[in-house]
C-alpha cells in the first residue's frame, strides 16, 4: 500500500506510469446527478430547521416573559441558538464512525427524522427549558452533517468533487433562505391574517412555522428512503459479491482491504489537517455569530442599541441575502475552483470578517442619526441609506460563507486515505459543530453585556470578533503556506 502523509491527495492510489500519460488533461467523470440531488435535499432541511427561528426567536423568548429586561433578551436567545450546535457537536463524530460501520442511509435517514420531529415540537413550547430542551433533542439529531458529505465524497472523484460539492453547497443557502422566510412569514400568523386566526395558533404563536419546516424536512426523508442509495464502500463490496448490481454513475473506488479509518487523534497529528480544522473553527464561529448578532441586532430597539425591525423584516432580509449565496455557489464557484487556489480564496473568504463587524456596527449610528422617537420611524434618506450598508454587509457576509464549500473540497484533497474520508468529515464538522455551539451564546452574550454596560457605546462587542477573524487567518494562512512547499 502507497504511504500517504497530509499532503496526499485523496484516492491517488494508483502509481503514474509515464511522465507523458500523468500531464494528459484527464476526462471530467460524468455527475451521478438523481442521487447527489437527493441527498442535497436531505442536507437543506438541517439550515431549514436552524434557520427558522431566527427572524422571531428574541420575540418568542419575551412572549413566554423569561426576562422583563429587553437587553438581557440576548442572553437568552443566544442559549436556544447554541442548544442546537451544541448537541450536534455531541452527536456530529459518532454518527459519522457509525455510519462507516452500517452504512450511510440509516443514519441519515434516522437523523433527519428526528430534526423533522423535533422542529415540528419547538413552536409548542410553554417555557425557557423546554425551548432548550426541544432544540437540544433537534441539534443531536442533525449530527449527521458529515454523512451527508462522506455521500458526495463517495459519489464523485477528484475530476468531479469541485462542481460535485458546489451543488452540495447551495442546499445550505438555499435552507437559509427558506427557513427565515417561513419563521418571519408564518410566526404569530392568527394575529396578522385573519384566515389564520385558528383557536390552536392563537394558543402556540410560533408552532405553524415549526410544523411547516418539520412537515418538508419528514418529505426529505421519505423521498432519501425510496430513492438514495446506499455509498458505504464495503456495503458496495458486499453487495457485488451477492451478485447486486449497482448503477454506473455510482461506481465508487472502494480502499484498499488493509486501510483503516485513521482515529481523530490521528487526524489532527497530521498538520494540514490541524489547521483545517482549526480555520474551519473560526469560520463558523464568525458565521453563526453573525447570523444571530444580525437578528438580534435588527430586533433590538433603536434606543437599546438596535434597528427595531419586526421579525418579518428580519426574514425577509436573510433570505434574500441567501439567495445571493445560492448564486454565488451555482453561477461563480465552479469557476473559482478552476480558476485559483482553493486554499487562498479559503484565505480571502475568512479576511471578509474584518470589514463586515465593523460595518454592522454603525448601523444603529446611522439608524439614531434619522430616528424619530415620537413616531418610532426612520426618515427616507436616513432608511435608504441604512438599508445601502445593510446590503453591503450582507454580500460580505455571503461570500464568506463560500469557505464551508472550499473547507470541505480542501479536507477531501488532503484527507490521509479513502478509509477515512468519513471520520475526515465527521473531524471537521466536529469542530464547526463546536464552534456553532459556541458561537451564538457568546456573540448575543457580548452584545447585550456591552448594550448593558454601554462599553464602548455599546459596540465593544466587536473587539473578541475582530481577534478571533485574525486567528481564523493565520490557520487559513498556514493551510495555503503547506499546499504552496507541498508542489
Amino acid at each position: 500500500m502507497a504511504r500517504t502523509n497530509e499532503t496526499t491527495p485523496l484516492l491517488l492510489n494508483e502509481p503514474v506510469q509515464d511522465t507523458e500519460a500523468h500531464q494528459k488533461p484527464k476526462t471530467i467523470t460524468p455527475l451521478p446527478k438523481f442521487q447527489l440531488g437527493i441527498v442535497s435535499c436531505m442536507k437543506l432541511v438541517e439550515p431549514l430547521a436552524y434557520a427558522q427561528i431566527f427572524p422571531y426567536i428574541n420575540e418568542y423568548i419575551r412572549y413566554l416573559g423569561v426576562t422583563d429586561n429587553p437587553k438581557r433578551i440576548g442572553f437568552y436567545s443566544g442559549s436556544v441558538e447554541s442548544a442546537f450546535a451544541l448537541f450536534q457537536l455531541v452527536a456530529i463524530y459518532h454518527m459519522a464512525k457509525l455510519s462507516d460501520r452500517i452504512g450511510r442511509r440509516p443514519v441519515l435517514f434516522t437523523g433527519v427524522a428526528g430534526v423533522g420531529i423535533a422542529t415540528m415540537l419547538f413552536g409548542l413550547s410553554t417555557s425557557f427549558p423546554m425551548l432548550i430542551a426541544i432544540r437540544a433533542l433537534a441539534g443531536l439529531c442533525s449530527g449527521n452533517s458529515a454523512v451527508a458529505l462522506s455521500v458526495v465524497g463517495e459519489l464523485t472523484d477528484e475530476t468531479n468533487v469541485g462542481l460535485a460539492m458546489s451543488i452540495f453547497g447551495v442546499s445550505w443557502p438555499i435552507g437559509s433562505i427558506i427557513g427565515p422566510l417561513v419563521g418571519g412569514g408564518l410566526s404569530n400568523p392568527a394575529a396578522r391574517h385573519h384566515w389564520l386566526d385558528w383557536p390552536l395558533l392563537r394558543r402556540f404563536p410560533y408552532f405553524l412555522p415549526g410544523a411547516v419546516s418539520g412537515t418538508l424536512t419528514l418529505t426529505a426523508v421519505f423521498i432519501g428512503y425510496l430513492f438514495l442509495k446506499e455509498t458505504l464502500p464495503k456495503k458496495l463490496r458486499s453487495r457485488r459479491s451477492t451478485g447486486a448490481t449497482i448503477h454506473s454513475s455510482m461506481d465508487i473506488t472502494a480502499p484498499d482491504e488493509d486501510q483503516k479509518p485513521l482515529t481523530m487523534r490521528e487526524l489532527l497529528s497530521i498538520p494540514i489537517i490541524f489547521n483545517l480544522a482549526g480555520s474551519g473553527f473560526a469560520l463558523s464561529f464568525l458565521t453563526t455569530g453573525f447570523e444571530v448578532l444580525f437578528a438580534l441586532y435588527s430586533y433590538t430597539a433603536v434606543e437599546n442599541g438596535g434597528l427595531g425591525f419586526p421579525p418579518a423584516k428580519i426574514g425577509y432580509a436573510l433570505s434574500v441575502s441567501g439567495i445571493l449565496l445560492v448564486l454565488l455557489q451555482v453561477l461563480f464557484m465552479p469557476w473559482l475552483l478552476r480558476t485559483f487556489d482553493k486554499a487562498k480564496m479559503f484565505n480571502v473568504t475568512m479576511s471578509l470578517f474584518l470589514f463586515l463587524y465593523p460595518l454592522l456596527a454603525i448601523l444603529n449610528p446611522i439608524a439614531r442619526s434619522g430616528y424619530d422617537e415620537a413616531t418610532g420611524k426612520l426618515d427616507p434618506s436616513t432608511n435608504a441609506l441604512l438599508w445601502a450598508v445593510i446590503v453591503v454587509i450582507l454580500i460580505f457576509a455571503r461570500f464568506a460563507n463560500l469557505g464551508f464549500g472550499l473547507s470541505m473540497v480542501l479536507t477531501k484533497e488532503h484527507c490521509p486515505n479513502p478509509a477515512s474520508l468519513g471520520v475526515s468529515n465527521g473531524a471537521i464538522t466536529f469542530v464547526m459543530s463546536m464552534a456553532r455551539a459556541t458561537g451564538p451564546a457568546f456573540a448575543s452574550s457580548m452584545f447585550a453585556f456591552c448594550v448593558d454596560r454601554n462599553l464602548l457605546g455599546g459596540f465593544a462587542w466587536v473587539i473578541p470578533m475582530i481577534f478571533i477573524t485574525l486567528g481564523g487567518m493565520y490557520q487559513a494562512s498556514r493551510v495555503t503556506k503547506m499546499r504552496a512547499e507541498s508542489k
